[in-house]
């Protein structure tokens, strides 16, 4: 029998998606309706409350496929983009509206509701966000919504950064946040694959998945370069170069660029061996 990863199966005793039918044992099986998130962050949780833990974060733009919802104001579905299924606000959703055009490349920016930065900002969007322009006005994108966005916080869709370990970089500093990703608090997992995601590589949510899904085993410690990815279980590191590496991690409660050495130590020391290396190309 094929044994699925509830992390990204949509499948419950109860219920599951209709293309699982005769793969997996649910009451019942029912089509998703494709949602839009339409907060600047949603949480995503892995029971429908909010004490629940945060497995990961959807962001403005991305799309939802939601086979339940209930009284409580959940609903329960998975992220298009990179599968992770979970519970999320119902009003952080509605029908999807008109693809987005661009995606936010500032760490955060504001949200007008006019042509002035000096009018109360409706929002701040995270790096990553997506959003529909379609039009401008001085130097502010105006949304399709009506909403105006600083125009150079944005890039079209498609323009990729060309450097991941850079993206990496210009969140140092940056709270840890178990299941976060943006740059209010994110964990190890995110980081990466926040970064990965902004050069148009795609990338699984947790650690492990990576590990799984990501690159080519990288053979001597000797041998790491700048962009390899370091593992260990629940943890992923990105090597700056051949000193350092950048990571969000629980040590120093945030993103931080550490000697590579002593992190290897001091990790190993917590009980944590090296499970893989592995060397990304094109990112």
């Amino acid at each position: 029998m094929t044994v699925f990863d509830p992390r990204v199966t949509p499948a419950r005793a109860d219920l599951a998606a209709g293309h699982l039918e005769g793969k997996v044992a649910a009451a019942r099986f029912a089509e998703g309706r494709i949602m839009e998130v339409i907060e600047a962050v949603a949480p995503l949780r892995r029971e429908p409350r909010p004490d629940a833990p945060l497995d990961t974060e959807a962001l403005k733009g991305e799309r939802v496929a939601v086979y339940d919802s209930n009284a409580e104001g959940y609903s329960w579905g998975q992220l298009t983009q990179d599968k992770y299924v979970g519970w999320l606000p119902s009003n952080a959703l509605a029908p999807a509206g008109p693809l987005p055009t661009h995606r936010v490349v500032a760490l955060r920016s504001f949200v007008f509701p006019g042509p002035s930065i000096k009018l109360p900002p409706l929002d701040a969007l995270p790096f990553g966000a997506a959003v529909t322009i379609v039009g401008t006005s001085d130097r502010l994108a105006v949304t399709s919504s009506g909403a105006y966005v600083p125009a150079v916080h944005l890039k079209p869709l498609g323009d990729y950064e060309t450097d991941f370990v850079a993206v990496a970089e210009r969140f140092v500093g940056v709270p840890y946040l178990w299941g976060g990703k943006t740059a209010l608090g994110l964990d190890c997992s995110g980081l990466v694959q926040v970064s990965l995601t902004a050069c148009g590589v795609a990338c699984p949510r947790d650690s492990d998945m990576q590990e799984a899904a990501l690159g080519a085993p990288v053979a001597d410690r000797k041998g790491l370069k700048r962009g390899d990815l370091v593992f260990w279980k629940g943890h992923v590191a990105i090597v700056r170069n051949d000193e350092t590496i950048v990571h969000a991690n629980a040590f120093h409660m945030a993103v931080a660029v550490e000697p590579m050495a002593e992190a290897f130590v001091r990790i190993r020391a917590a009980g944590s061996e090296i499970t893989a290396m592995k060397r990304i190309t094109g990112a």
